[in-house]
């Protein structure tokens, strides 16, 4: 049995598939493995989104993160609930929902687990597991913002896609990597995905081109 750390990602149908996409690459260059599972509505997510048309029952995991080691990531239908990570004996490092939709966050809030993604946030905050959820969602609506500060009450993070700009990102992908990055930091991951806040003058920028 394989000694290497892993994680469950779920990625469900929120906006935002760019940011499962990075965090699973990021976490298994970092060395850890994945158990994965990718919602039907997060498929079509990334039809819209990414220009990805994948088969829900084996995607095609080269074309969602580039080349990786094989058994980093193992992939899991939503309808698999027997999967390992449904099970309080094995989910023991985390999970993360990245994209969180507001109905997969509203489902774990009130304990209802219909499907693999859910179920492990019913797991994760059962067993005291750490579980992320990251929604990226605007503007947030009274029943939103109810539903998150019961998750934050039963133990959950919630952290949504809002990145930050004091690391003077330049290309979307700094900014998705800032995300990512506040995500490994919940987990206790060490990481270089953005550069740190060190108090002071900030780097002088390059002007900005006129005309």
């Amino acid at each position: 049995m394989s000694a290497e750390p892993r994680l469950f990602v779920g990625m469900a149908g929120g906006s935002g598939a760019c940011y499962g996409r990075r965090l699973v690459r990021a976490l298994v260059e970092l060395g850890w493995g994945v158990d994965l599972c990718i919602s039907r509505a997060a498929f079509e997510v990334l039809r819209h989104e990414e220009g990805l048309s994948l088969d829900p029952a084996s995607p095609e995991l080269e074309r969602l993160f580039g080349p990786l080691p094989p058994e980093r990531v193992r992939f899991y239908a939503n309808e698999r609930i027997d999967a390992p990570a449904a099970s309080g004996s094995a989910l023991r490092r985390g999970a993360v929902i990245v994209p969180c939709s507001m109905g997969t966050l509203a489902r774990i809030s009130w304990g209802f687990s219909s499907c693999l993604i859910e179920r492990v946030g019913d797991v994760a905050l059962k067993e005291g597991c750490p579980l992320v959820l990251v929604p990226r969602e605007a503007p947030y609506s009274a029943l939103h913002l109810e539903n998150m500060l019961r998750l934050a009450h039963a133990g959950a993070v919630v952290l949504p896609a809002s990145p930050g700009f004091y690391h003077r990102p330049r290309t979307i992908e700094d900014l998705v990597d800032h995300v990512v990055g506040k995500v490994l930091d919940r987990l206790r991951i060490e990481h270089r995905l953005f550069r740190r806040w060190g108090g002071g003058d900030p780097e002088p920028a390059e002007e900005a081109p006129r005309g």
